[in-house]
């Protein structure tokens, strides 16, 4: 007997199997809709859209913590990367260290999302940094936000101020109300409303000069390259359809899988045709993107005790809160 479930996802190299159906969980039919993940987990969280989706793995915990149960998580992680690397500040700020950004009015698109928890707990664990040192600027409204949807409230001695309407990030960070922004998103969707590129602005500059040389010494020392997003089902499909969950995690780990030989197919053309070095073949053959609770153990970990210490959650929530049971060894 095969079950229809409807699932959201961002556009990913690793989950295009998925949605062109190259790839499919035994016995169930999937039904895909591309959804940036703004937008769609505002959507899950507000209104459950979907079966099966992406999930920002801070305000799944948010959630949870909160008595939310509606949702069970799948140790599926479709997005990887250094994210205290994505901080930009004004050149003009006086920031040239970490240690600079204290004192200093700071802009997020939501203060509870994944990427900006992994920033504020690397800066506060490598650099000193705490929250309550900077002033937070929120550019998603109450209502079209995570942090509508669960309820939060800014933690106590945390400055979080929310943009106006008519302003934005971007526009902030160029008049000069923001000397610098944790992450900044441009792509279109529901939530998020800046559109200048701050990036490629004379005004705007990294805060990691050299973003390589930062995430080489960040992954040498901790052995954690940032999640930020999980996946998720409704409890009441996994209780009903307990076989369900471990065929959807089958799945995605083979459509990881061939993402990941299609990957090394362009890295095997451009060895051969001189671009690459040869000796580069090693490095890039190494898949960086792996699922499971197992695998990713110390990560997760470290993402819930920073949510619970900069006073996200409660209490530090374990891993098996949050993962079905028949993934936890997987």
């Amino acid at each position: 007997m095969n079950i229809q479930l409807s699932i959201g996802m961002a556009s990913n190299p690793r989950t295009w199997a998925l949605h062109d159906g190259t790839v499919s969980p035994d016995g169930i039919d999937l039904i895909p809709s591309v959804v940036h993940p703004s937008e769609l987990f505002w959507r899950q969280l507000r209104f459950a859209d979907f079966d099966i989706s992406e999930m920002s793995f801070s305000s799944l915990i948010m959630a949870l913590a909160g008595g939310d149960d509606r949702w069970v998580g799948l140790p599926i992680f479709t997005t990887r990367r250094f994210f205290h690397t994505g901080v930009l500040v004004r050149r003009d700020a006086g920031i040239e260290s970490p240690a600079d950004l204290k004192g200093k009015r700071v802009g997020v698109p939501e203060y509870q999302q994944t990427a900006a928890l992994w920033t504020r707990g690397v800066l506060q664990h490598e650099f000193g940094v705490e929250p309550k040192d900077m002033e937070f600027w929120m550019e998603r409204t109450p209502d079209h936000s995570h942090a509508g949807a669960v309820g939060f409230k800014a933690p106590e001695g945390v400055t979080i101020h929310q943009i106006p309407m008519e302003k934005d990030i971007g526009s902030m960070m160029l008049s000069g109300e923001l000397e610098a922004t944790l992450l900044y998103i441009v792509d279109p969707n529901l939530i998020d409303r800046s559109t200048a590129d701050l990036w490629h602005h004379p005004d705007i500059k990294n805060l990691f000069p050299d973003l390589v040389a930062e995430g080489t010494r960040y992954y040498e020392k901790t052995g954690i390259i940032h999640i930020n997003h999980g996946m998720i089902m409704k409890r009441k499909i996994a209780e009903q359809h307990p076989w369900a969950v471990l065929n959807v995690l089958k799945a995605f780990e083979k459509a990881n899988k061939l993402a990941a030989a299609q990957r090394m197919e362009h890295v095997e053309y451009y060895i051969d045709a001189g671009l690459l070095p040869p000796s580069s073949r090693g490095v890039l053959a190494s898949n960086l993107v792996q699922h499971g609770v197992a695998a990713n153990r110390k990560t997760l970990e470290t993402a819930a005790q920073y949510s619970y210490e900069q006073g996200l959650t409660p209490r530090l929530i374990g891993l098996e809160e949050v993962f079905a049971e028949s993934t936890m060894d997987q």
